[in-house]
């Protein structure tokens, strides 16, 4: 055999080789990428503990939140109690002030009750308006009388002025006698100090003569004072004193014109920095530093839960959009919308809402504790953490859904919620003309339907049986045709929602409730991702199989997966079903 033809027949069985080498090669690289895919979204779908057993790994975003949960309890304990005193403390000042500064205020006032035991506090003649202002300086000039240590705002102690505001219409002049009126509706705002030196009693009527009030044209009048004080120990041995400024606002309200002006007092603490030397125990020093500590620990671990969780977030995003090209690849049909959604875990979703709360609510909470807001940031802190804590007990729900005993009210909840949506529209709509139509015809009648919120409030209410009598009953007009109305109106609605609606949307729940139950029983519908996915044998979980180097992360080492994932499509590429030519066996 001459040089050239024995050249040319190796050259040939190399090609041979070389093709039968490269069909194995596909064929076992394609297998590889089904098995390692499939382990990949095996291991996604299991809950903390099999992931445990099958990698050896803590579950860290488990135990945050255990962690999570005790602590802001703690937290959310310690700042109530605090908040509670907070509040009450301001309220009381509040109290003492009415008996203070306004005539005639009386005890049963301070109550609340429904129905209301009494009527709004308001005059009815022009005397009792001056005499009510000359109350209210009187008390001012002498609040040092007062059981409450008030102090002026003046850094002497002097008496400052107070502020008298009063909003009339620029025209307002009304003659009753032939039916007749000069009107003008824009306001205007006319502000004077009153100045008072303690020597004979206060006159209003004498000191605003040149003023010339007119009541016809009186929309309301402000007068406007503040007072200081301090607080000693209302939250225990925990908080040092606080001191408090207090805006203390009474109103003349003359907007309906109705003979009737109306009187209310209505206060605005502002917290300022204490000045005074305070003494402390070493127990109170070490209170305050740990409820520091706990506010800065509880920061930190809300960080670090919000770090893992928008992490697995994305990673979820980067596995979903590797089985979606998979799926195309491989079967040649999309990933459905369901299947897509089951990517996305909306608990991590409400974990990073509430650990956003929590760490805003907290970072306020410690500025508060530390005396860094003059303002009373007290409610907007409660806001942030109440509902944090809310979102964090919710998200128990989700280990309690590994359980099947415990899943059922979940899966329950998840597959009636669209069949109750839309019936909740429906309802809704229906809701929505009751209420509209109870505060146009009830309303300046009936107490529970004097507003728009009212209304809807008392037919909720009506809903679940509270207090029905006492709808039927205090429906005030002597107008037949309302008295019918309201019956007819009243019976309707409790009778259409309470045996009707109520019943129709239990019976939603119920018909879900079934079908979970018949799926316990049966077996779950299955999609073509869980048809691909497979059942999880605990054998394997538990035997090291996902241990191994060539299933973490697909093979491709922890971090390597979204590495490849994000660096020339190499991932994509390790993926890719290359197919099999059909003539590869004669080749």
């Amino acid at each position: 055999m001459d040089p050239e033809t024995s050249q040319e027949v190796r050259r040939e069985e190399y090609q041979d080789i070389s093709v039968e080498d490269c069909i194995h090669s596909i064929s076992t690289s394609s297998l590889l990428t089904e098995d390692r895919l499939r382990k990949r979204l095996q291991f996604y779908f299991m809950n903390p503990i099999e992931k445990w057993i099958a990698r050896r790994r803590i579950p860290y975003k488990f135990i945050i939140q255990l962690i999570k949960i005790v602590l802001v309890t703690l937290q959310l304990s310690l700042y109530s109690h605090t908040r509670y005193q907070h509040v009450n403390y301001t309220f009381d000042n509040r109290v003492s002030f009415c008996h203070l500064f306004l005539r005639g205020w009386d005890p049963t006032r301070e109550i609340n009750s429904y129905p209301p035991t009494a009527g709004p506090l308001a005059v009815y003649v022009i005397e009792d308006f001056y005499s009510t202002i000359d109350f209210a300086v009187e008390g001012y000039a002498n609040v040092g009388k007062a059981i409450g240590t008030y102090s002026y705002t003046n850094e002497d102690n002097s008496m400052p002025d107070m502020v008298f505001c009063l909003y009339n219409y620029k025209k307002g002049d009304i003659y009753g006698f032939n039916e007749s009126y000069v009107f003008n509706p824009e306001i205007v705002e006319t502000c004077s100090n009153i100045t008072y030196d303690k020597k004979d009693p206060f006159k209003a009527e004498t000191y605003f003569q040149n003023q010339d009030i007119k009541f016809s044209s009186l929309v309301k009048a402000v007068l406007k004072f503040s007072l200081k004080t301090v607080n000693f120990k209302s939250t225990g041995r925990i908080t040092p004193p606080n001191c408090y400024q207090f805006d203390i606002m009474i109103t003349f309200d003359n907007e309906d014109h109705d003979g009737q002006l109306a009187i209310s007092l209505e206060t605005q603490p502002t917290r300022l920095n204490c000045k005074g030397d305070v003494e402390y125990v070493i127990e109170d020093e070490i209170d305050s530093i740990l409820r520091s500590l706990l506010n800065y620990i509880i920061i930190s671990l809300c960080a670090v839960s919000l770090i893992l969780c928008v992490r697995a977030i994305w990673r979820a995003i980067q596995l979903m959009n590797v089985t979606k090209e998979y799926f195309l690849t491989t079967f040649n049909k999309p990933l459905s919308t369901s299947d897509r959604w089951k990517f996305f875990n909306l608990w991590f979703l409400m974990i990073i809402v509430n650990d956003i709360l929590i760490i805003i609510g907290s970072s306020i909470q410690q500025q508060i504790e530390r005396d860094e807001f003059v303002s009373d940031q007290w409610n907007v802190c409660s806001v942030f953490l109440g509902t944090g804590s809310l979102l964090v007990w919710f998200g128990v729900l989700r280990y309690l859904g590994f359980f099947k005993t415990y899943n059922v009210v979940i899966l329950t909840l998840q597959k009636a919620f669209p069949q109750v949506v839309r019936f909740l529209i429906c309802a809704v709509l229906i809701y929505a003309g009751f209420t509209f139509c109870g505060w146009l015809v009830l309303g300046p009648y009936h107490l529970k339907f004097k507003s728009l919120s009212t209304t809807s409030e008392c037919l909720f209410s009506l809903i679940n049986g509270d207090d029905m009598f006492a709808t039927f009953s205090i429906l005030g007009t002597k107008s037949e045709l309302l008295w019918w109305f309201s019956r007819v109106y009243l019976y309707t609605f409790i009778s259409l929602y309470i045996y009707i609606i109520l019943s129709l949307f239990i019976s939603v729940i119920m018909d879900a409730y079934e079908t979970i139950k018949e799926y316990y029983e049966k077996g779950f519908p299955k999609s073509d991702l869980l048809i691909f996915i497979g059942e999880t044998n605990l054998d394997d979980v538990s035997n090291g199989l996902y241990r191994t180097r060539s299933t973490d992360s697909l093979g491709l080492g922890l971090g390597g997966l979204f590495k490849y994932f994000f660096c020339c499509n190499r991932f994509n590429k390790e993926y890719r079903v290359v197919p099999v030519p059909k003539n590869s066996e004669t080749s």
